[in-house]
């Protein structure tokens, strides 16, 4: 099966360039737009009355072991909040008895091999990796089976920290509709030579060279494509400084590209629906009232 090809693609309506060219701003030699629901709302994937689960998008979530499972659930649900219409565990078998019970609508499905996962993601639209992952040679051989599933990649936390002092290999497998959602830490891990440069420069170059998305998180979060597009998001919450957020990103971005958003896109508007749902809920936030929040924020770009 052939990767998913739309990350360069053109939308209805105006033009990306048309809306760059109204929203940006120069950071040096570099054309930074703000992350803005004018640029991407009229994108959003809104179902119809046709519309049924599988046109709605199949995401699947890869968990960790059995004593590392919230992870996997927290982006789950996320991915099923933003309108996945299908979203679907894929664990190892150890991990079953723990995470059937603390589902409903989201299915579970074991997997005993890389080869196993990499077959069982061919339904897949998108996939979300990394999450509790685990930090061993598991992982690099899952996320290197999932590659070749056809499924775009949303690849986070230890699926990026594995790959410290050896990123071409992740690189290697990346393709443009892939996105990759690092903290600072974990950003310094793929890319040392670039935090030196600032935030923004170094998002784009990260981006260049893994030629896939990147989203740097972080107070003003900063997306970069592979083309060289850039925004930055200014509506960030201090209230996502706490355990899970970022698993949570992960399946809201995951979800928006099973439903066939442009994943730069799709990022976009993952980060900035991820703060305002946090800032709506404010003081007391903890990551599991996110995806609870999420319909709100939807609501008021419908």
């Amino acid at each position: 099966m052939q990767r998913r090809s739309g990350g360069n693609g053109t939308h209805q309506g105006r033009s990306k360039q048309a809306v760059f060219a109204e929203k940006s701003r120069i950071f040096g030699a570099l054309m930074i737009e703000t992350n803005d629901p004018a640029i991407w709302r009229n994108f959003l994937p809104w179902p119809d009355a046709e519309t049924h689960k599988h046109a709605r998008g199949r995401l699947g979530v890869v968990s960790g072991r059995a004593h590392q499972t919230g992870a996997a659930r927290l982006a789950a649900r996320a991915g099923l909040r933003i309108g996945a219409g299908v979203v679907r565990i894929l664990c190892p078998p150890d991990a079953v008895a723990v995470i059937a019970p603390a589902v409903e609508a989201v299915m579970v499905t074991p997997f005993n091999s890389s080869e196993t996962l990499g077959r069982e993601a061919e339904a897949m639209d998108a996939v979300v990796i990394g999450p509790a992952a685990g930090l061993d040679e598991s992982t690099v051989a899952n996320i290197q089976a999932l590659a070749l599933c056809g499924a775009a990649l949303v690849i986070d936390a230890d699926g990026l920290s594995i790959f410290k002092g050896r990123s071409a290999e992740l690189f290697a497998v990346l393709d443009r509709d892939d996105v990759l959602t690092p903290h600072e830490g974990e950003f310094e891990r793929l890319f040392p030579d670039l935090p030196a440069r600032g935030r923004e420069q170094a998002a784009i170059e990260a981006a260049r060279r893994a030629q896939a998305v990147v989203v740097l998180k972080g107070a003003e979060t900063v997306i970069a494509a592979p083309d060289g597009r850039a925004r930055i998001n200014r509506n960030g919450s201090p209230w996502l400084a706490t355990a899970g957020t970022g698993d949570v990103l992960s399946g809201m971005i995951g979800g928006l590209i099973a439903q066939r958003m442009d994943s730069f896109d799709a990022a976009s508007a993952a980060v900035w629906l991820h703060s305002d749902t946090a800032e709506r809920f404010g003081p007391g936030l903890i990551s599991e009232d996110l995806s609870e929040g999420l319909p709100e924020s939807l609501k008021s770009l419908r």
